[in-house]
């Protein structure tokens, strides 16, 4: 018997260690919150997940799709095919052998692409320790592999070589069955189970007209822990995500807080997550401090608590975060932080009253006035005055419900909803307000983890809503958007809500607005996360603003990939301090285009750029240009109207 001969039962030793070791991360696991999976239906779907939505995420980095798709592809090959060598006939065959050299020979090449990405320097997103050793571990066993079959291919002339060579493949994949419990391989074995168990199936289905999988999961305000105190207060699926992190580090280069030095790296977060639940210490992949890392104890464990400074998580880590889901949009393994990140703080909120001392304000009004700002409802409308602004009243109806939000109590917003208010009229729009039947939809409050404030105020809008006849809410504040279309439903509230910038598009298009040409002026569009990547929307603001015959010039982060302005997930309310500021780094990234302008879409974007301070572009809203170019149209027809009188033969 050649010693290639025994790399089937080497592959089979290797699963039942592999099995062994993973069924105590299963273990672990099931100690999490129930949740239902439909199995049948992620299993089936386990094959396009993998091979269409991972790989478009890794394919954004080149050298990690040209390492990833030959080192899993070779060893998922390799590993195949000498399963099938436990056949006696096949094992005598000097072709199966060729074959089985050639799976291996694949995965060696990609070996090669992964040392280089760690030696002699890894790449500085990427975590150490363990994952250091890893391509050691990959090496031995494609390398043994390698040579071991080989060898049986051309009539195994070096018996001893082949032994040794054995040795070498059993000793790697030895290791790397061990590590699935612990180390790297982890993540592979983790992931796909975690992609056909995830907790937002929906986020696959890549058919806009349904909806995106963005919204927060409501929680049971009469459970008996609300949000996350220990890893065990997750749902069991939640804490297989974690345990799905490869640890690339894509999330922390794509993080805005992390980029202005606060305390917030979420490889770090979900790693110290997957660590917490088995009561593993600080950093268990030796991966990279990061600035201004807040000391902790490191202890954990399935049932210790996870924020504390005794714990794995330092409060101002959580806090620090915009929710603006740029991590999770650049994760390759399709795991949610914010969903993770929003249950840790409903615990602090709901349960302990631990927020940041600035944040207490706007938790409080809201539950004395139903607005984060504490002006009265009645108010609202004020900065309307000279607007012909028509309130509905129960029992009424209009095509188009406005949605008026923060931005009516905010003179910068107060500019933008004149300027939607009239190109509604210049259009000749049927449309109206709620009045002080609006309440603040809610999102500040959900964000800073107060879902009790949340639901009540959904209940209460859903109910004024309900009262009046309309076929579309509008709306310019993403955040408002983003609410009413995709977590409103959840309480009984389903409506046809649309953003501004899609709505003027579409008059526009139709010829209801006539805008000149703003020729000669060069613009940058900054993507508000809330609209961009929770909803989509990332054409109609640009086709609205090449419609006005704009130069624009597009940042280096844009689209779905666009960098946030600081302003969302409360982040402004906690105010954790960092090296520098969110807004200071995206202007930045604006002036780079050379662009005098920078158009924006959201209320609070448009307040997190404006507060930047020295030369910069100017801010303007998107509603604000058009109405710029709808007047200039105005202006001109007149004009042009007296000239054309003028050359009429006498």
């Amino acid at each position: 018997m050649t010693p290639a001969a025994f790399l089937p039962y080497l592959i089979l030793a290797m699963v039942v260690l592999a099995g062994l070791r993973l069924g105590q991360r299963v273990m672990l696991w099931r100690g999490g919150r129930a949740a239902h999976v439909d199995w049948m239906a992620g299993l089936k779907a386990l094959p396009k997940r993998y091979l269409v939505d991972v790989h478009q995420v890794v394919d954004r980095d080149k050298s990690a799709s040209r390492m990833h798709v030959p080192v899993a592809g070779g060893l998922v090959l390799a590993s195949g095919l000498l399963v099938l060598g436990l056949v006696p006939a096949l094992a005598a065959s000097r072709l199966y052998w060729t074959l089985v050299t050639l799976a291996f020979l694949v995965m060696v090449a990609g070996v090669v692409l992964v040392a280089r990405r760690r030696y002699p320097q890894p790449m500085a997103r990427l975590s150490v320790g363990r994952w250091q050793r890893f391509p050691i571990y990959l090496a031995a066993f494609g390398l043994g592999g390698l040579v071991t079959a080989g060898l049986a291919a051309i009539g195994n002339p070096l018996p001893a070589l082949s032994f040794v060579t054995l040795v070498i493949a059993a000793g790697g994949g030895l290791k790397l069955a061990f590590d699935a419990a612990s180390g790297p391989i982890r993540h592979a074995l983790a992931g796909a189970t975690h992609l056909v168990a995830h907790p937002r199936p929906n986020r696959f289905d890549h058919d806009e007209a349904k909806g995106r999988s963005t919204g927060l999961q409501s929680i049971d305000l009469n459970a008996e822990t609300l949000g996350a105190k220990t890893p065990s207060d997750f749902a069991w699926n939640r804490l297989l995500a974690f345990d799905a992190c490869v640890q690339c580090g894509r999330c922390e280069a794509a993080c805005p807080a992390f980029a202005a030095g606060q305390p917030l790296s979420p490889k770090h977060l979900i790693a110290d997550l997957a660590a917490a639940s088995s009561g593993g210490h600080h950093r268990p992949y030796g991966g990279h401090a990061y600035p201004n890392e807040r000391p902790v104890a490191g202890e954990g464990g399935l049932h210790a608590k996870v924020i504390s400074p005794d714990g794995m998580i330092h409060p101002d880590t959580i806090w620090s975060c915009t929710t603006c889901r740029a991590c999770v949009e650049e994760c390759p393994m399709m795991i949610e932080h914010v969903d993770a990140i929003v249950e840790l703080r409903r615990f602090q909120t709901l349960e302990l009253g631990a927020v940041p001392l600035k944040a207490e304000e706007p938790l409080s009004h809201y539950r004395g006035c139903d607005e984060p700002n504490g002006r009265a409802l009645a108010e609202r409308t004020d900065f309307a005055a000279g607007l012909r602004l028509p309130v509905l009243k129960p029992g009424e109806r209009a095509d188009v419900l406005l949605w008026l939000g923060q931005a009516a109590y905010d003179l910068r917003g107060q500019r933008t909803l004149r300027a939607l208010i009239q190109c509604l009229q210049a259009a000749g729009v049927d449309y109206a307000v709620l009045g002080e039947d609006e309440r603040d939809c809610g999102d500040l409050a959900r964000r800073l983890g107060d879902e009790a404030t949340f639901q009540r105020l959904a209940r209460e809008n859903i109910a004024a809503l309900g009262s009046v006849t309309f076929n579309r809410i509008l709306t310019a504040d993403p955040h408002a958007l983003h609410v009413l279309r995709n977590e409103y439903p959840a309480f009984g509230g389903t409506y046809d809500v649309v953003h501004h910038t899609a709505f003027l598009a579409e008059m526009v298009a139709a010829g209801q607005l006539t805008p000149q040409a703003l020729s000669g002026r060069a613009i940058t569009y900054h993507d508000p996360c809330y609209l961009g990547r929770y909803n989509g929307e990332t054409e109609a603001p640009r086709a609205l603003l090449d419609a006005l015959g704009l130069e624009r010039r597009e940042m280096a982060r844009s689209g779905k990939r666009s960098m946030c302005c600081g302003g969302g997930g409360g982040a402004p309310s906690a105010d954790i301090p960092g090296d520098t500021r969110i807004p200071d780094i995206r202007m930045g990234q604006a002036k780079e285009t050379g662009a005098t302008t920078v158009a924006v879409a959201c209320p609070q974007c448009t307040a997190m750029l404006e507060g930047v301070t020295g030369e910069r572009p100017e801010v303007k809203d998107v509603a604000e240009l058009l109405w710029e170019a709808v007047q200039a149209s105005a202006t001109a027809a007149p004009r042009d109207s007296r000239k054309a009188k003028e050359l009429e033969p006498a």
